[in-house]
């Protein structure tokens, strides 16, 4: 059977998963009628920011579309409008799902914990997996079509297939940063707002009807945690297996099978697939009360069945698992086996690698996603030191709060760097780049269980509003609260995840980008020496994108939260039968008001990371030529890796860190509800919330786009 077919049938297998699982979730009970209109408002409202949203982003992307047509021509333009597309597809998809399950999930939760905790993650599930399959079906369809019926070669001179996938990364990079940055501006400017009125001036509880902002908080929840969260792993997965095939036919070009070897990261895909599939079935608590126990059962079944999964799809592709591919060394080229007349044409820069050093890189992949998924949870969950600091730090006030919680964000980059750094040294002295490129693909194959893990926090945390609202027992808030507080480890544990990936695939572009520079412009020495200062000014404006886009971030969600909080209080001051709970807020007035503040927010930062290397290649070469130009270029790449992978880990587990450390104290710690520090916490969770939701993880696809721009715009200067 053709490789590439099975990969299609795989990716296919996740859409009937994600049916069939759908129409269970669906088929659960709603809850009462007061319940069932909670559940419609929040509907209502996140329905009508994500249309308004897609119409914003598809101006952008419909002017995108005719600049790739005729820089690149049609096949560019189609890659760029697939990926666009289905990205926006994942991310409506994830919303869709959630908003549904989270009144299901708060019914469930009536009859026990076990019960809400099993719907709330089938309802994640069906978000991973089609997620997943989506993004596999939509590289794999894809390029099928390129190698097949569309007539094009890899590895020879056609670039098309290589441009064309790099356009259907760019596609869906585009439409994620505008998702992930215009839902973190839209859930934490309702979530902060909502706290800064609510809990500190009127003292009233988290998700109390009363407060008018508590549906767009609610809202919020699933356009940025779960539609926003949809679209960026949607657009890592694509980008990470993409880049994967984009350097292998740049580095392998000539080489036996080497439509196996393309082939190769889309089997990978599609066998973790599978795994994750057969891993849902294993999330349960068993004999104890373990929540997170019960999800690291899931993700441990889905990393090992993926063991023989991955050798097999390994030894499918590339046959015997022992056969050198490749040269000997740089610029070595003296054949490894067979005769001299068959000797690959490969790249200098590349030795020679076995399948099974493939597979042995895959598998550092999964060792990667648990070590970082392991270390997210100790910087995030409230059982370990971190948040319990933040927490104690509460005790003497605000500044203390804020002052521990800096300090955690800080430390929290540590250990995932050394992660990353020795799988880095590791599988390039087993494959070189390529066995970089192979763990960054090993890693996102697992995305279909852990995006199941992060979905499944938006959920939880809706049905302990709905709960709240409805008027449930205190039973069901207790269990809706104890599945919620596990939620922000695992939202944190994806965008840790989705972080790591995005360095190692970051890095992936950045090889991709020198080989692609040595092939369009042979004759140019381009000089990447530090003894160029064309090549620090590239590095210094790299490093400097990150910050200036969280930066950009943070202050959308704060002139946004503003809004909101004065809204709310127009509407206290307006109207005291509020508070006294005779009359009802105006929720639509407030979900409006952040629509259209985050519609608006979201623009200029969106388009930095797209203008950026553009406006630096082309100004470095008016001043200092285009050899200069393409350094300063390359250097902005690794500028941004390094600069973007410090600024979202800290920001990610830091803010993840600090919302615990509050629900920690909320839990009887320190005080609880209603002590001082508790009110510093709520401080401190406040700086948090942009942080984790908003800016941090709006870096990731930010560092992506940056790379995949430059690549576009090396084949643009080529053909033009």
């Amino acid at each position: 059977m053709n490789l590439i077919t099975i990969a299609i049938g795989l990716g296919l297998l996740a859409l009937v998963y994600g049916l069939v699982t759908s129409r269970q979730v669906l088929s659960a009970s709603a809850g009462n009628e007061k319940m069932q209109e909670i559940a419609a408002a929040i509907q209502e409202g996140a329905q009508a920011y994500l249309k308004r949203q897609y119409t914003t982003i598809a101006i952008v992307g419909v002017v995108v579309a005719v600049v790739i047509l005729a820089t690149l021509g049609h096949i560019s333009a189609i890659g760029f409008v697939i990926g666009a597309i289905l990205s926006g597809v994942a991310g409506f998809i994830g919303m869709n799902i959630s908003v549904r399950a989270n009144v299901r999930t708060a019914a469930a939760a009536q009859k026990g914990l076990q019960q809400g905790l099993t719907l709330a993650f089938r309802a994640g599930a069906i978000t991973g997996l089609l997620v997943a399959g989506l993004a596999l079906l939509a590289i794999s369809v894809f390029f099928w079509y390129l190698t097949g019926p569309g007539g094009y070669t890899v590895g020879g001179e056609d670039r098309t297939v290589v441009e064309a996938l790099t356009a259907l990364a760019f596609g869906a990079s585009l439409i994620s940063i505008f998702a992930r940055l215009g839902g973190g501006i839209f859930t934490k400017a309702a979530d902060v707002g909502a706290d800064l009125v609510g809990k500190v001036e009127a003292g009233i509880p988290e998700d109390d009807p009363r407060n008018p902002a508590v549906i767009a908080d609610n809202v919020g929840d699933n356009v940025g945690d779960c539609a926003g969260m949809a679209a960026d792993l949607f657009e890592t997965y694509v980008v990470t297996v993409g880049a994967t095939m984009v350097l292998t036919a740049l580095l392998m070009k000539g080489a036996d099978n080497l439509m196996g070897l393309m082939s190769l990261p889309l089997l990978i895909g599609g066998a973790c697939i599978v795994t994750s599939i057969i891993g849902t079935y294993f999330v349960r608590l068993g004999g104890g009360k373990n929540i997170m126990g019960a999800m690291y059962k899931g993700f441990l079944v889905t990393a090992i069945l993926s063991i023989p999964a991955i050798w097999y799809m390994t030894q499918l592709a590339l046959g015997d698992m022992n056969t050198v591919i490749g040269g000997a060394g740089p610029g070595d080229l003296a054949p490894l086996s067979g005769d001299a007349a068959d000797l690959p044409v490969v790249s200098d820069t590349i030795g020679g690698f076995t399948g099974m050093d493939l597979f042995w890189c895959s598998m550092l992949g999964l060792v990667i996603t648990g070590l970082i998924i392991w270390i997210t949870e100790y910087y995030t969950g409230t059982n370990f030191r971190p948040v319990k600091s933040i927490a104690k730090a509460s005790e003497t006030g605000h500044g203390t709060n804020v002052i521990q919680g800096l300090a955690i964000s800080l430390e929290a980059t540590a250990l995932p760097t050394l992660v990353i750094v020795a799988g880095i040294i590791i599988a390039y002295q087993l494959a070189g780049l390529i066995g970089i490129a192979y763990a960054a693909t090993a890693m996102l194959a697992l995305a279909g269980m852990v995006v199941a893990l992060d979905a499944y926090g938006p959920v939880t945390d809706n049905a302990g509003g709905i709960a709240e609202m409805a008027g449930l027992d205190d039973s069901v808030r207790e269990k809706t609260d104890a599945l919620d507080a596990v939620g922000n480890t695992t939202k944190a544990v994806t965008k840790g995840y989705a972080i790591g990936s995005a360095g190692l695939a970051a890095l992936v572009l950045f090889a991709a980008y020198t080989t692609d520079l040595g092939v369009f412009f042979p004759d140019l020495e381009v000089d990447f020496s530090l003894e160029n200062p064309y090549v620090i000014v590239g590095l210094l404006l790299g490093a400097l994108l990150p910050y200036l886009f969280g930066s950009m971030g943070m202050t959308a969600v704060g002139r946004a939260a503003g809004d909101v909080v004065k809204d709310v209080r127009d509407q206290f001051a307006a109207d005291p039968g509020i508070m006294a709970g005779t009359s009802r807020p105006n929720y639509a007035r407030t979900v409006d008001l952040v629509t259209k503040a985050a519609i608006k927010e979201m623009i200029v930062p969106s388009l930095l990371p797209v203008l950026a290397p553009i406006v630096v290649y082309f100004v470095i070469s008016w001043v200092a030529g285009p050899e200069n130009g393409f350094a300063a270029l390359g250097a902005l790449l690794l500028g941004v890796i390094v600069g973007g992978l410090f600024v979202a880990l800290s920001m990610t587990s830091g803010g993840g860190a600090w919302d615990n450390a509050k629900k920690y104290i909320e839990d009887g710690h320190h005080g609880g509800k209603g002590s001082e520090a508790h009110k510093a916490a709520v401080t401190g969770d406040t700086v948090g919330d942009p942080y984790k939701d908003t800016a941090g993880p709006a870096v990731n696809p930010m560092i992506k786009i940056t790379n995949i721009v430059a690549l576009l715009l090396l084949a643009a200067l080529a053909t033009g």
